[in-house]
């Protein structure tokens, strides 16, 4: 055998014992990881105590998230049905008026007297206002009162002996709150 053949042999011997040992080292680590979470959850009962006690607040996490997108999914559809049936009560309550407005033009039609005629169409305007007043609708009365920009819309500046400047003298439309808050600013004729 030549000195290079010895080598080469001397080598591959030297390549297979660190194969050998690299392999017995990963079966011994394993072996001792192995051993070592064994002992560990049988010498620490605390240990697998935490365990379960992590596991039990992550099904009570995944329970409340749960709950959480049902709870939004159902408000969800509760606002929508809100939304979509929220004049109900007001159409309910104006459905009498409605009824009123058909028997008086019917009646018009039979009878040539327009005196009941107008009486009736007075008496249905009453009762409409007050289905309106009782869900909190209100005119407003600007006349005599200082022009206010959030509340009137001023179409026209007139000459009056009668108001100082910047009152309020003629209403072209009315205008209207809802509870607090103004649904349509009133058309207003100003002193200048």
């Amino acid at each position: 055998m030549t000195e290079e053949q010895r080598e080469a042999e001397a080598a591959a011997n030297a390549d297979a014992q660190a194969e050998e040992a690299n392999a017995a080292d990963s079966a011994a680590a394993e072996t001792v990881s192995e051993e070592a979470a064994e002992a560990t959850e049988s010498e620490d009962p605390r240990m697998a105590e935490l365990r379960q006690q992590a596991e039990e607040y992550n099904n009570r996490y995944l329970r409340a998230q749960a709950d959480f997108d049902n709870f939004r999914r159902r408000t969800l559809k509760e606002k929508e049905e809100l939304a979509q049936y929220a004049s109900m009560k007001l159409i309910t309550q104006l459905l009498p008026v409605v009824d009123n407005f058909g028997r008086a033009l019917q009646t018009s039609s039979e009878q040539a007297d327009g005196q009941s005629f107008q009486k009736g169409v007075d008496m249905i305007y009453r009762q409409l206002t007050q289905v309106l007043e009782a869900e909190g609708l209100k005119a407003m009365e600007p006349v005599g009162q200082p022009f206010d920009p959030e509340v009137h819309q001023a179409i026209m500046q007139v000459e009056s002996d009668e108001y100082e400047e910047g009152i309020v003298v003629e209403v072209v439309q009315p205008g209207y709150w809802l509870k607090d808050k103004v649904i349509r600013p009133a058309m207003v004729k100003v002193s200048g």
